[in-house]
């Protein structure tokens, strides 16, 4: 999941409510806008918000949804999906296709890598988009 770990300024970032497409909200779910709704942001759709609450089934079309909007000056913690031994800092690389975690490809990559645990599949990713 995509939680925040630091904002360049200091200040807390808003929430604003949005309408979902049907999917199963998680906190931390990268999303991007469809036709108007929230989808699900994977590989190298750059996600423009973040979501802010849980649900244990898929909400219907149309529900309302807290998020966070990313923004440029938010730096976002999450995990490596698969092993990222060729990743350096400052690479780029893909959203998983959960939404939840980044990949270790390169190829149209959409956040940027500024630190990391490690490099092992699970490690802790810190990113900007």
């Amino acid at each position: 999941m995509f939680l925040i770990h630091s904002i360049d300024d200091g200040r807390n970032a808003p929430l604003e409510y949005l309408p979902a497409g049907a999917i199963t909200p998680k906190v931390g779910l990268a999303l991007s806008q469809s036709s108007g709704l929230l989808a699900v942001a994977s590989g190298s759709t750059r996600p423009s918000y973040i979501c802010m609450t849980q649900r244990a089934a898929a909400v219907p079309s149309g529900t309302v949804i807290p998020v966070i909007r990313v923004d440029g000056d938010i730096v976002f913690e999450t995990v490596f999906s698969a092993s990222a031994s060729s990743i350096k800092l400052g690479d780029k690389v893909t959203v998983a296709s959960d939404g939840l975690r980044v990949t270790a490809t390169k190829t149209d990559g959409v956040a940027e890598v500024v630190s990391m645990d490690g490099t092992a599949s699970g490690s802790a990713v810190r990113v900007r988009f």
